[in-house]
């Protein structure tokens, strides 16, 4: 009988296949809600396993500490706020129809009081581009495309600490094993030609080929859904 495909494994899931959350340090929302102004002064910038942007811990006012994603400029001993009415500088949180237009935001809700939802890798950006008459507001994204909020949906000013991150080659395999761990990515990656007959539907044969047709529907079995799933269509683009 032949063995589980990865994409088998993968989909039954099981602890080779899940992020290990119990190791990452917070779940990094804004605070409070947007009618009400917190400030805090940032004690600490900290390495965030879950994540590859760093994370500053912020001591509040009230004298709890909590988390929250790093803006590049953003040092220890600075003063930040989230809410309605704080300055527009880097590091703050406002509602978005406070963020003036031509304004660099990361960490944008997709609805009030989410908590933060887009923008929050390493070293991107959205920029708010309009505002319209009935309370929206509008934002180019990381992507290029152009999206409208709620203008009371929270925003932090500024553009998402580590940029960069991806320049520095790993050099040894170990560092890129650990890499990958933090977050379950599938590695190293073995073509599926290289595999034997009964772990991989393309494995097997005299040389690597697939053997059969790379394309195959959406109902096909779990055993053989690999290639070219559903594919609208396949060769090469002709200009």
């Amino acid at each position: 009988m032949a063995h589980r495909i990865i994409a088998q494994s993968r989909g039954k899931g099981g602890p080779s296949y899940r992020a290990p959350s119990h190791r990452y340090k917070a779940e990094l929302k804004h605070l409070g809600t947007n009618t009400v102004l917190v400030s805090g002064k940032v004690v600490d910038i900290e390495h965030d396993p879950a994540r590859h942007a760093p994370i500053a811990l912020v001591k509040l006012e009230s004298g709890e500490k909590v988390y929250m994603l790093a803006t590049e400029g953003l040092g220890i001993g600075e003063q930040i706020s989230w809410g309605p009415g704080g300055a527009v500088k880097n590091g703050n949180t406002l509602p978005l129809r406070e963020v003036p237009v031509g304004v660099y935001v990361c960490n944008v809700e997709a609805r009030p009081n989410d908590g933060g939802k887009f923008v929050r890798s390493s070293g991107v950006q959205a920029l708010v581009i309009g505002k319209a008459d009935d309370g929206r507001v509008g934002i180019r994204m990381p992507s290029g495309k152009n999206k409208w909020f709620n203008g009371v949906c929270m925003a932090t000013v500024g553009i998402v600490a580590g940029g960069g991150r991806g320049e520095k080659p790993f050099v040894k395999a170990g560092k890129k094993a650990f890499h990958v761990r933090s977050s379950a990515e599938r590695w190293p990656r073995v073509k599926g030609v290289c595999m034997n007959v009964i772990d991989h539907p393309f494995g097997g044969g005299g040389h690597q080929h697939c053997g059969r047709p790379k394309t195959v529907s959406h109902g096909t079995s779990p055993g053989r859904k690999v290639g070219h799933i559903a594919a609208r269509r396949t060769g090469k683009w002709k200009k």
